[in-house]
This record gives structure tokens, C-alpha cells and sequence, in this order.
């Protein structure tokens, strides 16, 4: 392409927390944009995406596709460079049937894959996964970390840990058995927990252990620990293996140090408990949280993050991408702030 027609990379999902940052930082280095949207009649939730583009000169539009369907998936990759696909089933609660999360994840990352090999403009393929897709289900590693070389262990796996590992090996079949005549490049990105600023007002699934502390509605902590990554740091992390001559057959940890719930607490309370914002800081016990999870969707999730540190290395992203991650109490006290400057944490009397 000249100079002055930058090449086009498709973000699926891009109404989402990390493929709205995905699309940000493609247009804050110089390439066109096009995200899929279930419904471009309604643009309330990518309003935000629109006026960035305006404000940096940059091109962006949007088409309608969804997982699950094959319609509007050619048009989508049409005259394409890259895709990042992002978009996955990511739900508040336990489902009652796992394929309601699984299937959608499979066969949504096989759509987009068979779009791409068949474009005949499609140079490469970023798919995100989760170090759900690692680490899940697996004993806690003894004097080291996770890395990619791991894979979580199906029949230990919660639905949504399950998803993104099938999703993903999926991806990975799909890619290996493609004739070379139409085979892509693909790259695959596992972030842990990813939480950051909004760009607009909704609560993320994983956000929202940083508002329900804000808010006080855990009367205390429960003993779990995260390897935090940031939102920026992820979609980062999108456009290195986008561009990185190294990156085609890999996949790429981004993951911080864990951090325990409480430590989590502690900076949170430190940053806006001046500001009137009672974050607890004591222990929640486990018989507690049990009880509590009853009735509670959100806790029955963390249920079985109870006393697991997660331990995840991302040398290889480091190392290989020249990839960076900030601190895990900059990007909690960003999130902090992002979800008071949207209205969704107030101050409790």
C-alpha cells in the first residue's frame, strides 16, 4: 500500500473493554480501522471509538457481524491486512449449560478464521485468548510460573476457563491443517485479569472486583490472589504481535505479579478512602464467602480462586515483543478513578 493508504485491521467485538483499546491504539499508530458491531444502528456503545478517530484524523467504520452467524464475516475482512479477534463470550455468572459460553467461543473464532482464509488480503491473525486457556485447572507450580508452553486441564476447567482453552486449540487446528495457498499467519495473546480505565460507563466482569471494594459491598476480603494486567497494556501487547517479525506460531502471556485481594484493598484504600470511599480491608473467612456465594453469582466465580495464587510469567512477551506492563497499583487507582468519573462508585456515608 502507498504511504498514504495505511493498511486496514479488522477488531471484532470492538464495542468491548479490550477491543475499544485495541482500536485506540491502532489509530494512535497510524492504521485504518474497522470493528464488527452485533448492530451499527446503534452506536451509543462505540460513540466514543467515533469521535477518537475524528479527533486523530484517523479511519474508522464499522459493519455488523456476530459470532453466531456466518453473515457479514467476508464482508468484515474484505481488503483487510490484519485481524485482531477479541470478541468472546465473557459472562457475569456461572452458566447453567456450559456450551452457552463454549459453543459461541468455538465456533464464533472458527468463523473469523475461515473469513480470513478466504479473504485473499489477510497477512496475519491476532487472536486473543486468556491465561484461562494456561494456567486453569492446573496445580499451583512449585518454585516457578505458568507459561505458554502450559495448557489448563479441561475437566478441572469452569465453563468460561473451558471456552477459551477449546476456542484457542481450536484456532490453532484450524491454522495448522489450512492448505498454504490460504494460510495466514496467527499470533495468540493470553492476558490474566484485565482491568483499567473505562471508556465509557459499564462495568467489565473484571472490573468489577475494584467497584465492589470501592463500594463496600464485600463486608470483607476474600484471600484471592490475581495477576493483574492493564487494559492498555493488553492492547499493547495486540499491536506488537501484529507487527513483530518474531511473533507468527506463538502465543504471549501478558500478566503482572499476583497480587492478593486484600493488598488490592489496601490501595484502593489508601487512594480514595480520604475521598469518603469505605474500602475494607479485613479478611473475608472461607465459610463466609461460601454462605455468601449462595446468592451471590459473582462470588460462586471467585469461589475457586480461593488460596491459588496465580502464578504467570510474561518473559516471553517481555523478551520477545519488547512488551511492558505498568504497575498493578497505577492501573488499580486509574480504574478507581475511571469508575467515579462515570458515575458507577459513589462515596458511602
Amino acid at each position: 500500500m502507498s504511504p498514504t493508504q495505511p493498511d486496514t485491521v479488522l477488531v471484532t467485538g470492538a464495542s468491548g473493554f479490550i477491543a475499544g483499546y485495541c482500536v485506540e491504539e491502532l489509530l494512535r499508530h497510524g492504521y485504518a480501522v474497522r470493528g464488527t458491531v452485533r448492530d451499527v444502528s446503534r452506536t451509543e456503545k462505540v460513540d466514543h471509538l467515533t469521535v477518537l478517530a475524528a479527533e486523530l484524523g484517523g479511519r474508522l467504520d464499522f459493519v455488523a457481524a456476530s459470532l453466531d452467524t456466518d453473515e457479514g464475516w467476508a464482508e468484515a475482512v474484505a481488503g483487510c491486512a490484519y485481524v485482531l479477534h477479541v470478541a468472546s463470550p465473557n459472562p457475569p455468572a456461572v452458566p447453567r449449560d456450559e456450551d452457552e459460553v463454549v459453543r459461541p467461543a468455538v465456533d464464533g473464532t472458527l468463523r473469523v478464521l475461515r473469513a480470513a482464509a478466504a479473504s485473499g488480503t489477510v497477512r496475519r491473525v491476532v487472536l486473543t485468548s486468556s491465561s484461562s486457556a494456561i494456567a486453569a485447572g492446573r496445580p499451583e507450580p512449585k518454585g516457578s510460573h505458568h507459561t505458554e508452553q502450559d495448557w489448563s486441564v479441561l475437566e478441572n476447567c469452569s465453563p468460561y476457563e473451558k471456552s477459551k482453552t477449546l476456542a484457542e486449540r481450536a484456532a490453532w487446528k484450524f491454522h495448522d491443517e489450512l492448505p498454504e495457498s490460504r494460510r495466514f499467519e496467527l499470533v495468540v495473546v493470553n492476558p490474566s485479569l484485565v482491568i483499567g480505565p473505562l471508556q465509557r460507563a459499564e462495568v467489565t466482569t473484571s472490573n468489577e472486583a475494584v467497584q465492589r471494594l470501592l463500594d463496600h459491598t464485600l463486608p470483607a476480603v476474600p484471600r484471592i490472589s490475581w495477576s493483574l494486567v492493564d487494559v492498555r497494556d493488553v492492547a499493547l501487547a495486540h499491536r506488537l504481535a501484529m507487527e513483530s517479525p518474531k511473533a507468527p506460531g506463538n502465543r504471549y502471556l501478558c500478566a503482572g505479579p499476583d497480587i492478593w485481594m486484600l493488598d488490592m484493598a489496601h490501595v484502593l484504600a489508601a487512594e480514595f478512602g480520604p475521598r469518603g470511599f469505605r474500602v475494607p480491608t479485613r479478611r473475608l473467612p472461607y465459610w463466609a464467602m461460601w454462605l455468601a456465594a449462595r446468592f451471590d453469582p459473582t462470588l460462586r466465580l471467585a469461589l475457586g480462586f480461593v488460596g491459588n495464587p496465580d502464578r504467570l510469567s510474561s518473559r516471553k512477551a517481555i523478551d520477545e515483543l519488547g512488551w511492558t506492563t505498568r504497575p498493578a497499583a497505577e492501573s488499580l487507582r486509574d480504574t478507581g478513578q475511571s469508575l467515579i468519573d462515570h458515575g458507577l462508585s459513589r462515596p458511602r456515608g
